[in-house]
């Protein structure tokens, strides 16, 4: 659950910054009044989001659900106790059973200990990888909303820079 977390963080901070980087300067070309061009940019605004599906200032839907969290499906407990079970007999048939399961519990208390471990640097890649794919669908949507807004004001006598 933490790894979600902070993957959703980095997708929120690395959407903030693409949103910021998409910052338009309009500069009225023909004289036209602060008031015109406030109700220009709002007519251009709802436009470009008619046009384009987006709207900058709404909360950013997510496009596919997060891959799921599953707990790791081994520890280094189950690990221990099927190393134990199986150095008790491995431990019997060469004549000493209680080191044999006192070694088979360490070794298997290590391997499972490093399959959870990467299990869940596996799951934590996934989410980074569904985080870093919604801040570029993010950023696609943000691209053709900014020339669709460029486009409507340009075309109301403004010049526009990205």
């Amino acid at each position: 659950m933490l790894n979600f977390k902070l993957c959703a963080a980095s997708a929120v901070l690395l959407l903030t910054c693409t949103v910021q980087a998409g910052q338009i300067f309009v500069y009225p070309a023909k004289g036209q009044s602060k008031d015109q061009q406030k109700q220009d940019e709002g007519a251009c605004l709802s436009w470009a989001s008619e046009q384009t599906g987006f709207n900058p200032t709404a909360p950013m839907p997510a496009t596919s659900p997060p891959p799921p969290q599953t707990a790791p499906t081994t520890s280094a407990g189950k690990g221990m106790l099927r190393g134990g079970l199986v150095g008790v007999t491995v431990g019997a048939i060469a004549g000493d059973a209680g080191k044999g399961a006192a070694i088979g519990a360490a070794s298997g208390a290590l391997v499972g200990g490093m399959r959870k471990n990467s299990q869940q640097q596996e799951q934590a890649q996934q989410q980074q990888a569904w985080a870093n794919q919604q801040a570029a669908n993010y950023a696609q949507q943000q691209a053709s909303f900014n020339r669709a807004y460029s486009v409507c004001l340009q075309g109301r006598g403004y010049t526009v820079s990205e």
